[in-house]
């Protein structure tokens, strides 16, 4: 799952600001910027078997390489927005460019795992810097109204679009090294570095904000997702008593306690823990963050089962998983308007249904012998369709349960519960997969359950507030541009 693509109140431009020719480049390069960030998590997933027999690493081993850039973007996604604030959308912009670029070449030179998985960290923090200053410098430079629509929708389409490039991209190059795939997202990164010194707008911090950056929150809550991430990945393997995951798990509890106290008390924090008194925001949290992690986490078992069990090559997995990725970005330029007409809680609910109806269709044994017409689309259709239904409704809700002014916070921390969902489970399952692919598929439609009963609790009506007050999430109007 993406980064949203919705923003709200955070700027304006003129009105009569023209689309130039430098305009349009300007949206290229924040476009192309997300579709770069979208398609890492799919170039490394079909890639994964092939990184495991270079590197030596077992199947248990090889989500450090999703889960390292997840836990990058979603641990300072929050520090990523303060930085920006602080330093100036530009500079912050295209040293993450830069940065993103160098990591690529040295993972792809990587001839161990640790630095290949240090490198995806990395990368994960540039997407974590580069994301929400996109869509800051697309609602300070284009007029509101359909100017910013039109350029919010290309935006969002590259976005969506970036994780099917990914499982082709991937699927192509791994056939020649599994090292080409995370190369060639580099000089990409470079041309978009060098247009974007001539065409990202300068800009000036503003002087009123204090400059505190609240360094200790994000180390706490990065070293927590860390640690429970390995706690996470140590127990299915019999390991549960051993010393490193007892200490792991002490470990994120103290960091996640240090967290939330370093929060209550500094005087700026990255997280307003009054947020989490929005009950449509958290069970967007908590519906999307189950939605994202249980779908990466079948990707994770597909690829293994598909390259490693049935012999299928890396190509064939990639334009396996296609009909699962390719919907959302058929439909990205439409999503908004059709929030606007069905309400995000209703379908919420029906992504929720659809995607652990396909899930319990994906066959359980582990076979070698796999019919892709009836093992494999349907589940992949199924998982397709719940992201069109609910991937923007997600954010829409999330964002429009709080009042004008928090929507930012509230995008910080349901993007950070996405990536959360997606750490936490492709750990898990890399973790019960030596176990077999019938128990990863039963937690992986356990956690779609999950999410689906928590989208379910969020159609019960509710007594209004105040009289004349929503009762419901779909009783309010969405803002989508």
């Amino acid at each position: 799952m993406t980064p949203s693509t919705t923003p709200r109140g955070t700027g304006s431009a003129p009105a009569n600001v023209p689309w130039s020719p430098a305009l349009w480049g300007l949206l290229l390069v924040l476009a192309g910027n997300m579709l770069i960030d979208a398609l890492e998590v799919s170039v490394a997933l079909v890639a994964l078997p092939a990184i495991g027999a270079d590197l030596d690493l077992a199947a248990s081993q090889l989500h450090w390489v999703v889960s390292g850039f997840a836990v990058g973007f979603g641990g300072l996604l929050l520090f990523g927005g303060r930085a920006v604030k602080l330093l100036g959308r530009r500079p912050v912009y295209l040293a993450a460019l830069l940065v993103f670029s160098a990591a690529s070449l040295v993972g792809a030179l990587a001839d161990s795992a640790a630095l290949l998985v240090a490198t995806r960290f990395v990368k994960g923090f540039c997407a974590a810097l580069t994301a929400p200053t996109g869509l800051a410098i697309i609602a300070s430079t284009f007029p509101e109204g359909p100017a910013r629509s039109r350029a919010l929708s290309v935006y969002s389409l590259f976005g969506a679009s970036g994780f099917s490039a990914g499982l082709l991209l991937s699927g192509a190059l791994t056939e020649v090294s599994w090292r080409w795939t995370f190369a060639a997202p580099a000089p990409v990164a470079l041309v978009l570095f060098v247009a974007g010194l001539r065409l990202i707008p300068r800009d000036r911090p503003d002087p009123g904000i204090p400059r505190r950056y609240d360094v200790a929150g994000a180390l706490s809550l990065t070293g927590a997702m860390l640690a429970l991430v390995y706690t996470i990945a140590s127990g299915p393997g019999g390991d549960w008593d051993h010393p490193r995951t007892i200490g792991a798990f002490v470990l994120a509890a103290l960091l996640t306690a240090l967290f939330l106290r370093v929060e209550l008390t500094v005087e700026q924090p990255l997280l307003r823990l009054e947020l989490f008194a929005h009950g449509a925001l958290m069970r967007s949290a908590l519906g999307a963050g189950a939605l994202n992690g249980s779908y990466l986490g079948l990707l994770l078992v597909g690829t293994l089962h598909l390259q490693q069990r049935a012999g299928w090559s890396p190509l064939e997995t990639g334009l396996a998983f296609l009909p699962a990725a390719a919907p959302l970005a058929l439909t990205a330029l439409w999503s908004g308007r059709i929030v606007a007409r069905f309400g995000a809680a209703r379908l919420i609910a029906a992504g929720a249904l659809a995607a652990p109806l396909g899930y319990l269709l994906y066959p359980r044994g582990g076979s070698a012998a796999v019919h892709y017409t009836t093992d494999v689309l349907p589940t992949m259709l199924l998982v397709g369709a719940a992201f069109v239904l609910a991937f923007t409704a997600f954010h829409v809700q999330a964002t429009g349960a709080v009042p004008d002014g928090r929507q930012e916070a509230a995008g910080g921390l349901y993007q950070t519960a996405v990536q959360l969902g997606a750490a936490l489970m492709t750990a898990l399952c890399a973790a019960l997969y030596p176990v077999g692919t019938g128990a990863v598929l039963r937690l992986i439609t356990t956690v779609g359950l999950f999410g689906l009963a928590v989208a379910l609790f969020g159609l019960v009506p509710r007594k209004a507030a105040q009289p004349g007050a929503p009762t419901t999430p779909d009783e309010r109007k969405p803002h989508v541009e």
